[in-house]
């Protein structure tokens, strides 16, 4: 037993020690992944920044008949000069046409299907666009665009585009490892750009990031398989403000927590050498058990034997005390000073006849000693009393179970002798409670006739009353107001 709880107690430890390792892992990953998402969302936030005052200044370099010509075209070059990555700008009427643009690729073809003008002719200020493939190039690309007005009319739109291509900087100072991703997107869900490219343009709204975390918080981190490659990854995300766009850092899952599978190593080898290493101290233990088996066993023989020795013993202190209450029942003695010392003699009777019925030779239980003692004297008076108990479930050493039993004793004979005598129907209440380390607060209470404490005469029962509380460290009261209530706190629990 000893060895099997010697190993599930390693195993314990080893799963303890691999869940915080991966535990940690995951937490270092999402801390890198953080980090990296604000990255992002600063790139993303002076890309936006920058793409707008571009637009802006395009606006302000165009005619009022938006009549394209040379100086236009170097102008508007010059205002995205500053741009990063490959930019291209164009300016296109109402019609969706493009009148002149900064692509030397540039071909006539309509861009009114394109989101990114279509909204602005709707009555949109400005527009990001989702994630596009060109039409020119093929290439990944999304774009920025403003709504131009003349006259208070609607009269086309300015556009910048930025490859996708953009973010691999990005993605290069992050360093989140292989199969890691940058990206943003847009707060209704579609993915504006991506590194390494996506496959194509994607809607995300019904992704775990638009449908959970971004209703709860503008920023935080996820575990979830990706919508765009299913590849399983800690996500970082964070709300651009001021943009509408959503930064996102991720970082392959199993490459986050390769540490912790160096743990898995480790604890594995550990757990194959403390194998080997239980088997053998078990054997050796088996060994010794076999070599002690027949000393425990003597060891086992003599204790029986001392338990049988002792219960013998109580067995014949109980005899005697009761041979010396049947010589005292032989003497010439009045008869209420016989029967005070056969009850005194039969409360002792009582503590040695609890130890060798229940091989209690240190402690005895409170509730039996008590009760045993109260249903003697009550048979023994054949009196017509209810006797209700409260008495905590407390050990009580043999040295202070005699005199409680005698304590017992001598309040409920002076109650049977005296509290009934009117013929009234007799209800006695003890109670026992545990009331510190050692101490007990003893209460026996009847509904008698009860009495004037100042008129008690200092009998033998008064005095042994006394005694037995002050061996017991104890005090007492008495109050014979309405029945008789006797109250002592006693050192009398075994701790």
């Amino acid at each position: 037993m000893i060895i099997i709880a010697m190993f599930v107690s390693l195993l314990l430890m080893l799963a303890l020690w691999l869940t915080t390792s991966y535990r940690d892992a995951v937490r270092r990953t999402e801390e890198r992944a953080i980090a990296a998402s604000k990255i992002v969302a600063s790139n993303v936030s002076l890309l936006d920044s920058l793409a707008r005052q571009a637009l802006q200044r395009i606006d302000e370099t165009l005619g009022e008949n938006l009549v394209p010509a040379s100086v236009e075209v170097r102008n508007i070059d010059e205002a995205v000069a500053d741009l990063p990555g490959q930019v291209k700008a164009y300016v296109v009427d109402d019609t969706g046409l493009t009148l002149y643009s900064t692509d030397p690729m540039v071909k006539p073809i309509s861009i009114v299907d394109r989101p990114y003008f279509s909204e602005l002719a709707k009555g949109a200020k400005q527009h990001i666009s989702s994630l596009l493939i060109s039409r020119l190039n093929g290439e990944q690309i999304f774009a920025f665009s403003r709504r131009l007005e003349r006259n208070g009319r609607f009269a086309g739109a300015a556009v910048v585009s930025f490859e996708v291509k953009v973010l691999a900087d990005v993605w290069e100072a992050v360093d989140l490892g292989p199969n890691s991703t940058v990206s943003f997107a847009r707060s209704d869900g579609q993915l504006v750009a991506r590194y390494p490219l996506a496959d194509g343009p994607l809607d995300m709204s019904k992704y775990v990031l638009f449908t959970d975390y971004l209703p709860k918080a503008p920023d935080g981190t996820y575990d979830a398989i990706s919508p765009v490659d299913g590849a399983h990854r800690i996500v970082a995300y964070r709300t651009v403000d001021g943009t509408g766009l959503i930064a996102l850092a991720s970082a392959d899952h199993d490459f986050g927590i390769q540490r912790f599978w160096r743990d898995v190593t480790v604890a594995i080898s550990v757990l194959i050498l403390a194998s080997v290493s239980l088997l053998a101290a078990g054997q050796w233990i088996r060994h010794l058990r076999q070599r002690d088996a027949a000393q425990s066993q003597l060891l086992k023989n003599a204790l029986a034997d001392n338990q049988l020795l002792l219960r013998e013993i109580h067995h014949r202190v109980k005899n005697n005390l009761q041979a010396v209450q049947s010589i005292i029942q032989l003497q010439r003695l009045p008869a209420d000073v016989q029967q005070s010392l056969a009850d005194r003699i039969s409360s002792m009777v009582a503590v040695h006849e609890q130890i060798y019925r229940h091989d209690e030779f240190s402690r005895l239980c409170a509730r039996d000693l008590v009760a045993s003692v109260v249903e003697k004297l009550v048979n023994a008076y054949g009196a017509s009393v209810a006797v209700d108990y409260d008495i905590d479930e407390l050990a009580i050493s043999t040295d202070n179970a005699t005199p409680l039993a005698l304590l017992t004793s001598e309040l409920l004979t002076n109650i049977l002798k005296y509290a009934f005598a009117d013929g009234r129907e007799g209800r006695i209440s003890i109670a026992l409670k545990a009331i510190g380390e050692r101490r007990a607060r003893l209460t026996v209470r009847d509904n008698g006739v009860g009495f004037d404490p100042q008129t008690m005469r200092q009998g033998m029962g008064s005095r042994l009353i006394r005694g037995v509380v002050n061996q017991l460290n104890g005090t007492h009261t008495f109050d014979g107001s309405n029945g008789t209530t006797f109250t002592a706190e006693l050192d009398i629990v075994e701790p």
